[in-house]
């Protein structure tokens, strides 16, 4: 039996990502984002909502720009950690064992300890009640290159397992059950039933 359940953020699970900000070693933090995702393929854009009164908000606005640095098991804590403190109180990168690194094209850093960093222009904030989106430009990635597939030149983004939130908690990636078209591919004539 299904029931009527209040209308609400159910759309789950998400990338849990630390989103990176400033233009300078005293202005740079983090913030924890799961509204996050891919909007445009071409070009390649991205958004993440945030709320107004978050102090990266006005890191964010001043420059117009950030990096989304994917997380994984050995950056969990960190991840949850600079979701719940504020960059107006710490020093987030310090107290949690971060190391801010060079990007290649924004002032923002990226975090040297995440499998994948993207950086980010934003090209226009919405105003949505609780929380602002911000949607940019993705104008440069940087890679871990173990990721990378040498002979396909793919990055192999699940071999990196990518960290997820689930209405309220964080867990791994599950196993792989199938791949885009699989549903649609025609089958070997050779396989016998």
């Amino acid at each position: 039996m299904k029931v009527n359940w209040k209308p609400g953020t159910m759309i789950y699970p998400l990338p849990a990502v630390m989103v990176s900000c400033g233009a300078s070693e005293e202005e740079y933090n983090i913030i924890t984002v799961s509204w996050t995702g891919t909007i445009c393929t071409n070009p390649p854009m991205c958004y993440i909502s945030v709320r107004p009164e978050r102090h990266s908000a006005a890191i964010i606005k001043k420059h117009m720009e950030f990096v989304i640095n994917l997380t994984d098991a050995s950056t969990a804590f960190a991840t949850d950690w600079c979701g719940v403190r504020s960059g107006r109180d710490h020093n987030k990168f310090e107290e949690m064992g971060l190391t801010p690194g060079k990007a290649t094209i924004v002032q923002a850093p990226i975090i040297e300890e995440a499998p994948l960093s993207i950086e980010c222009h934003v090209k226009e904030i919405i105003p949505l009640g609780t929380h602002e989106m911000y949607i940019a430009e993705v104008v440069n990635v940087i890679a871990e290159d173990k990721y990378i597939d040498k002979e396909t030149d793919k990055f192999e983004l699940a071999d990196c397992d990518p960290l997820v939130y689930l209405h309220g908690g964080y867990y791994h990636l599950g196993e792989k059950i199938g791949k885009f078209g699989w549903s649609v591919e025609k089958k070997d004539k050779k396989r016998k039933k």
